[in-house]
């Protein structure tokens, strides 16, 4: 499904989900008849403790969406897509313009779909897009493998994309880049063949990343771990664990707090209204106020499948233009419950 078409659909949904008019003025660039997204967060109503789907028929479709990043002013959001099992990849965006949203487009860095071009992540002071590539021209000769990718800010524009250089990208696998506010860099490594996947930060000396230091057991805990989102200040680190204490599925979110003294805790299981038993739970994201937790999440709404418990082949085509049809989805809930959870003396 286009972004496009998502679009008329929410317009359909318009007065249920409150997002606005459904007659833009020509000069948005819109097709007649889509809706005007206003406010933040592409103008959805904002949630409390209890996770939701995030921008129904924007972000969370009937296809696989994972992976949120934002500009600091909250004026450009990134979310990755997948299609396929793999098969093909982007990154999409869009822009608040005169407050009002822009039509869904594909990022500048991410028109080849077949170069998995996913995990965007902007850096706190809203410079640096790093990203998750298997082009060529990185680390790896070849395409297929994967490395951290960067553009920088040029006026209100990306440049041009490159390869982080050794020590960061090497022939084994780099992904899913988060930045702290002074430039410390928190990645995934894995061996390109396959293998155990490993969290490492690198620090930002004079402008150079450093020989990258694999974290302690845990942050790196359970059978496997990976793709670590690290608060700004660096006060903790969220990532996806397989097999991880109190773990309630293949795949489980879980906080693990750092201390001013570099000390980390002991991995803490994100709970029941976030985790789930199935497997597809590894993309985290705050909001760069704070205030919104983002998470990837596979959670099939079998009243959607099978209304009044049966299932009709209509019904399942229809599912294709719906989030909560069994593929990935991207919610969102309330960051507060984060401090509540942080143990005493970190």
């Amino acid at each position: 499904m286009s972004p496009a078409k998502s679009l008329y659909i929410l317009c359909a949904l318009n007065l249920l989900l409150s997002v606005g008019a459904c007659s833009p003025p020509p000069e948005t660039g819109q097709p007649a008849g889509t809706p005007v997204l206003e406010g933040p967060y592409l103008g959805q109503p904002l949630p409390g403790d209890t996770p939701v789907p995030f921008a129904p028929g924007i972000v969370s479709t009937g296809f696989s969406e994972r992976d949120i990043a934002m500009t600091p002013d909250g004026n450009e959001i990134y979310w990755g897509v997948v299609g396929g099992n793999y098969v093909w990849n982007t990154i999409l965006m869009s822009r608040r313009v005169d407050g009002r949203w822009t039509e869904p487009e594909v990022a500048p860095c991410c028109e080849d779909l077949q170069a998995m071009d996913l995990e965007p992540h902007i850096t706190p002071d809203g410079q640096h897009f790093l990203w998750l590539s298997a082009r060529p021209g990185g680390a790896l000769a070849a395409a297929g493998g994967q490395d951290i990718w960067v553009m920088d800010r040029v006026g209100e524009e990306w440049g041009e994309p490159y390869p982080l250089p050794a020590p960061v990208n090497t022939p084994d696998s780099e992904y899913f880049p988060s930045v702290t506010r002074d430039g410390t860099l928190y990645f995934t490594r894995g061996p390109a063949g396959g293998g155990e996947n490993l969290i490492f930060r690198s620090r930002k000396v004079g402008g150079v990343y450093q020989e990258p230091e694999l974290l302690p057991s845990q942050v790196n805990a359970g059978r496997a771990r990976y793709n670590a989102f690290v608060d700004p200040d660096e006060r903790y680190l969220i990532l996806g664990v397989v097999g991880g204490p109190e773990g309630m599925g293949g795949t489980d979110y879980y906080v693990v707090y750092r201390s001013t003294d570099d000390r980390w805790s002991d991995p803490v299981n994100l709970g029941g209204a976030v985790n789930t038993d199935g497997t597809f739970e590894y993309s985290p994201y705050v909001s760069p106020d704070g205030r919104f937790f983002f998470f990837m999440t596979a959670r099939p709404d079998w009243g959607l499948l099978a209304p009044n418990g049966e299932a009709s082949a209509r019904g399942i085509r229809e599912l294709v233009d719906q989030p909560n049809n069994g593929g990935w989805d991207t919610y969102w809930m309330s960051a507060g419950f984060l401090e509540r959870l942080r143990p005493a003396g970190f």
